[in-house]
Order: structure tokens, then sequence, then C-alpha cells
């Protein structure tokens, strides 16, 4: 699965729309990161720049970001009604696709490091870049807002986790973190009445609903606070409304943590509560844009609620989440221009390609795509395969007692069929930074100077390590195939289980070759590297239990066609 990271800077500047035209522009220069929202407020004097892509451009586009605003934005001169304490106010990196949340926060801190140390300012990272308790609410980092960061600055417990303890007049600070996405999400009823909706919506939310007496009155604590009914779902935020351009009442509700309370969560559940009341559940919209992967998880849910297979292709995922939650009842439903994932970049990918193009382009000239491509591609069929073989078992007579395992083992490798996709172009990427390091190395060389040699240099060295970790990534994982193919071979249905000895086969390919391309830059490494001996060690651990793995899965289909 390609890395791909959220992050939503705002900037203290809401109503000069060409200091914020020229601060975005820095963003949309970066290859790798694709603007999707700016969102100026007058009078906050505050814009919310979204933006998305690729870890290491995502830093760099905020980083330029940020740099602009200091040149444009002047804090001395700044009044607006929403908290504020810097020129980049907040800088929050988010998970998208394929990204945890510790690497978030290991993207927060590399991009907080570097603007306090380059920009020379202070820099506090809150929430789960938090380094410490007290600096989690980022209500408490901002304590005091812009008019009292000079004498919080002298208060040693809020010393910047980043940059200078001193007041820098024009810039201010930065808080930095690392959060969930928020998914900004619509159920819609066939009622005008925003009162039955609220009355859903308190049940879902987290917060709950107010305690009442027999009389109707709210019941009241020992300090005379509302006692609260915990609502549904954690993570969730929801409130009831009437919308004059639907003509409807909805359920507008805010998901902070889809991992937990994900949309088929709260649709299912209103859509109970709603017939309780004599309503109906019409559908529901997505508010903005949204994660892939919340949307598959979604299709999962369903199909494996009808009593179907699960280990379905992304593209069907998508379809069951969007009919199952009636995505489209309002209006259309584009996953292009509703998923994170597919807004990210407009250059066409070499999986994008026919089968046709695909050979065309691999038996021309052109250095790549190569082995590493075709290796990657072998383990992307042997996944293949294995998926085919478990939705071909699964519920057919006289398996039926296998189907938990089939449904498991089909999920399973769909996943892998998607991050073996993503390595086939990956290893032509890999090769692309290789030959632009060797050409940057040449040129300092030639013409550079002592530090601009050695930079150079280290950017070859690590253009090398990554031109061998495609490799060894695709080797490893096509080889964590062959568990699940042995299990299809064993319990799958016999009419497929060539099919289970095909993807073998195949996994053999994609693991041999791979170590190929591995060895061939190896040979770029010195043998007292310890890179070059932990690699060695690990590819061959990989190639000697391969054959042995693969072999007796091969047996396992002979005997049954046999």
């Amino acid at each position: 699965m390609a890395k791909i990271v959220e992050c939503v800077p705002n900037f203290s500047e809401g109503r000069d729309l060409g200091v914020i035209n020229k601060i975005t522009a820095e963003i949309e220069k970066i290859k790798g990161v694709k603007l999707l929202d700016v969102d100026p407020g007058y009078d906050t004097n505050r814009t919310v720049v979204t933006f998305v892509g690729e870890p290491e451009a995502v830093k760099e586009a905020a980083f330029a970001a940020v740099k602009k605003s200091h040149e444009l934005i002047d804090m001395r001169n700044h009044k607006g009604a929403h908290p504020r304490f810097g020129a980049c106010d907040v800088c929050p990196v988010i998970p998208v696709s394929g990204v945890t949340m510790d690497e978030c926060v290991e993207i927060a801190r590399d991009l907080g490091r570097r603007l306090g140390e380059e920009l020379d300012y202070p820099i506090y990272f809150y929430e789960y870049a938090a380094t410490s308790p007290e600096r989690k609410n980022l209500a408490n980092v901002r304590s005091g807002e812009y008019e009292g960061l000079e004498a919080k600055l002298k208060d040693p417990n809020w010393k910047p986790d980043f940059g200078p303890a001193e007041f820098r007049p024009t810039k201010g600070a930065t808080a930095v973190s690392a959060r969930d996405f928020l998914i900004a999400y619509n159920i819609n009823l066939n009622t005008s009445n925003a009162k039955k909706a609220n009355a859903i919506a308190l049940r879902l939310r987290e917060q709950g609903y107010p305690k009442k007496d027999e009389a109707g009155n709210p019941v009241l604590d020992e300090n005379g606070k509302k006692i609260m009914i915990p609502g549904l779902f954690k993570n969730c935020k929801a409130i009831g409304w009437y919308v004059d351009d639907y003509k409807r009442a909805q359920i507008s509700i805010n998901l902070t943590n889809y991992h937990v309370t994900n949309m088929f969560h709260v649709f299912d559940a209103a859509t109970k509560l709603a017939a309780e009341k004599g309503l109906r559940v019409t559908g529901s919209e997505i508010v903005g844009v949204l994660p892939k992967e919340a949307l598959l998880q979604a299709g999962v849910h369903y199909l494996e609620a009808q009593g179907s297979c699960a280990g379905q292709s992304e593209s069907e995922l998508i379809r069951i989440a969007e009919q199952s939650l009636g995505l489209s009842d309002i209006v259309p439903f584009k996953p292009s221009e509703k998923i994170i994932d597919f807004m990210v970049s407009d250059e066409k990918l070499m999986t994008d390609s026919t089968v046709s193009d695909f050979v065309d382009l691999l038996a021309s000239d052109a250095p790549a795509p190569g082995g590493g491509s075709v290796a990657a591609l072998c383990g992307t069929l042997a996944a293949s395969l294995g998926s085919m073989v478990a939705n071909l078992t699964f519920n057919k007579k006289g398996y039926k007692e296998h189907n938990e395992t089939m449904n498991r083992v089909a999920k399973e490798m769909q996943l892998k069929k998607t991050e073996l996709l993503h390595l086939i172009n990956e290893d032509t990427n890999a090769f692309n930074i290789m030959m632009a390091a060797m050409k940057a190395q040449n040129a300092a060389r030639k013409g550079g100077n002592e530090a601009e040699t050695a930079e150079a240099d280290k950017k070859m060295y690590e253009a090398n390590k990554y031109a061998i970790s495609v490799p060894m990534h695709i080797l490893e994982t096509s080889f964590s195939l062959l568990p699940n193919l042995k299990t299809v071979a064993e319990y799958g249905n016999v009419n497929a289980a060539s099919d289970a000895g095909v993807g073998a086969l195949l996994v053999q390919s994609a693991v041999k070759a791979a170590a190929l391309n591995v060895k061939i830059n190896l040979k770029n490494f010195e043998k007292s590297d310890p890179f070059y001996a932990d690699t060695r060690k690990n590819m061959d651990d990989i190639l000697a239990k391969t054959d042995p793995a693969a072999e007796e899965i091969i047996a396992i289909v002979e005997g049954k066609i046999a």
C-alpha cells in the first residue's frame, strides 16, 4: 500500500488572498503532493490548508509553506477571532494509507525539528507527537496565545521542543502534531423534523445525552451539572439538523478515529434507532474526502454480514460500501473525487497500463521497468491466484466447514496483492532515484566543493540502499504468500488445486528474481558494511526456505490432481 499522509497547516491570514495564494503556491511546487483545499476565514483571519502526498514530499511542502508564511505574515499586526500564537499556528500530520500513527509521529517530529532549527523559532509538539502529558492538549500548548508567548518562553516548563526559547515577534510559534483522520459524514432521514434527527444523534455520539427524571427534567450531580448517559460510539460527535437544500433532516457526524468507529457502525445503529421512531434512513454522504481504507473496512463488513467472502478487490469493496451506505442518495458518489488515495497524483502509474503496454515497454530499450518489476508482478499473480482459490472454495458444497479460513486467506491475499502491485511501480521509482543520485554525484565530483561532494556521496549511498530495499520487500512479501497457498492447496476446492500450484511456482520465480536484483545492487557496498551483511543474511535465509516450502505445496497439488 502506498504511504500517504495528509497535512493541514493553519495560517494566521484569512483576508489577504494574495498572501494565501503565495503560501499555497509553495505547496504546489513540490512533486508528490496534491493541494486539496484552501479555506480562508475573514473573521478568524485564518486559513486552513489541506494537502496530501508521500511522507517526504509532505514534509518538504509543509516546510516550504511555513517558510513563506514567515516572509509574508507579521504576527505583530495580526488580529482574529480564532486562538493563535504563530504565523503558521498549527501543523498536524494525519495518516491516510500505508502509514501508522507512530510513523506520523516520526514525520511530525522530523518536520518540527527542521522548522525549529532552520527557521530559528519555537516549535511545540501536541496530541500524539507530544513529548509530555501536559503538552498533549493543544489548548494548553497555545494558552496565552501570541500575546502571552514572550512570557511563556521564559518559563522553563514551557521550553520549546525545538528551536530557541526566545521570542520571535514576527513569527510567533508553531504547534506540530500527529493526529487521527477526521471523517465528516451525514446520514439522511426521510423526515424534515430536526428534533427527531437530533434525538438519534444524541444516542450515537460519545458524549451521550442527559439523564432525566420521571418528569422529564435533567438529573444533576452534587456539583449541579447534568448527569450524562454515554452514547453508543467512541470517537463520534453528532448533531441533528434540517438541510433546506435537501428538504430533509440529517444526522451530522464527525468520526475522529475511523479505526475505532467507522461509518458502518453509526449507519447501522442509526438505521435501527430510526426504525424505532418510525423513520427510515435513506442513505448517507461524505462531506469532503476520506481515506480509501475507511471504505474498504465498510465493504468487508457488509460482505461478511451477508455471508459472502470478503476477500475481494478494492474496487469491489468500494462498490459494496457505496451501495450499502447509500452514498449516492443525494448526489452521485465519485470515488475519484472523494477518496484521498485516488487524488494524490495525476501521474499515470505503470500498473494502470494494459498488459500489452506493459510488456511492450518491458521489451523496449528503456532500462525500466525491469526484472524487479517483473518479480513483483509474479508475486502479485501468486497472491491473486491464492485469493481466487479461496473465493472458489468459500460457501461451496463440501467445503463450508472451511469458510472462516477461506475468508481470512482471501482477505490477506488481496492485501498482499495490493502491496505487491505498488512494488511494481516502486521498483522503477527506485531506479530513477538512483539515476538522479548518480547524476548529482558526478556533477559534485566535477565542480562541487568538499561539503557538496560529501552530501552527494551520502545521497548516493541512501539511493543504493533504497534500490535494494524494494526488491527485498518484494522477496519478503512474495515468500509470505506460501503459508496461505499451502492452506488453499490442502483445503481448497479441488477443481482449483492446480491454481494453488501455479501460485507456488510464481512465488519461487518472484523470490529468486527479486534476489538477483538485490545481489546486483549489493556489489555497490563494502562487505564490511553492516547493511551488506544483514541484507545478505536475510536474503539467503529466505532463499533457503523458499524451494522446500513451494515444493511441498506442489506435491500436495500433484497428489490431488493425479
